[in-house]
């Protein structure tokens, strides 16, 4: 098996990611109703002046969503998610030396942001809408399986585990293999535990505190906590001052191996990273 710790590359359509270190990826909602930033960058040239800011301040991805997952969230129509999202992936995909990741569990949506130059598919229903399995092995594209149990409309309705960090894992076990059965191998898989979705306080803080335990299954993590009410939870923080929260999570994250942390404050969390490597790689 696979050491999700040792350097590896992850081809993302015309750009190659090197794991060997950890990356920041910026996060570019395009949603009127996203919890923290929700129609900030709506519009396109909002959109690229945010993401050609996060790349300037060191994001490797732009992780462009169009339908906010953040609990009790309205599902929204394929065609209005892939109008969100179209125009600013094309363009970022264009004007900037980034990976663009697709932040989408709809078919449409990874087709046809695969052909505007997505390099990432990084879906929270970890492909398991109909046709989103066969539609991600069509486009060639690494994938992001994300755990969550429900939808997000309901997913925070008395979530209950056995053992959180096994059932993760488990969960992500099973969908890795069914990306297998279909065509997307194993270096083509990124997994992401979902703090936050279908999961109390206490779920999340365990499920960090064992984060190593993903590293069994052989691929490299993402860990997406970002002002994310688990913080505000500890902290007693509205989601505007959850900043230091956020980082000291994304520093426990790199130090337990993540590859990749997923942040709205990007310079800040930049410096965390690129420090804790520094330490990691002296010699």
């Amino acid at each position: 098996m696979i050491d999700s710790l040792s350097p590896s590359r992850l081809v993302c359509g015309g750009r190659v990611l090197d794991l060997s270190r950890p990356h920041v990826m910026g996060i570019l909602n395009v949603t009127p109703d996203s919890f923290s930033d929700g129609g900030r960058f709506a519009d396109r040239d909002a959109a690229l002046r945010h993401a050609e800011a996060m790349a300037a301040a060191g994001a490797t991805l732009i992780d462009v969503g169009g339908e906010s997952t953040r609990p009790g969230a309205r599902a929204v129509s394929p065609t209005e998610e892939l109008e969100r999202v179209a125009p600013i992936v094309e363009v970022v995909a264009r004007e900037l030396d980034v990976v663009v990741s697709v932040d989408t569990s709809t078919p449409a949506v990874i087709r046809e942001c695969a052909r505007l130059g997505a390099g990432l598919i990084n879906d929270v229903r970890s492909l398991q809408r109909d046709g989103a399995l066969d539609a991600a092995a069509a486009t060639g594209l690494p994938v992001c399986l994300m755990h969550m149990r429900g939808e997000p409309g309901d997913m925070q309705v008395d979530p209950r585990y056995e053992d959180v960090t096994a059932e993760v894992c488990s969960f992500l076990e099973q969908r890795m293999a069914a990306c297998v059965g279909v065509g997307i191998p194993h270096e083509r898989i990124v997994l992401d535990p979902g703090f936050g979705f279908a999961k109390t306080l206490n779920h999340n803080l365990v499920l960090f505190r064992h984060l190593e335990a993903l590293h069994r299954l052989g691929r490299p993590l993402l860990v997406g906590v970002s002002r994310k009410s688990m913080v505000g939870a500890v902290l007693g923080r509205p989601v505007d001052e959850r900043l230091y929260g956020s980082l000291a999570l994304a520093a426990l994250a790199v130090s337990k191996g993540a590859r990749i942390v997923r942040v709205h404050d990007v310079a800040e969390t930049v410096d965390v990273v690129r420090m804790i490597a520094a330490v990691q790689t002296a010699e």
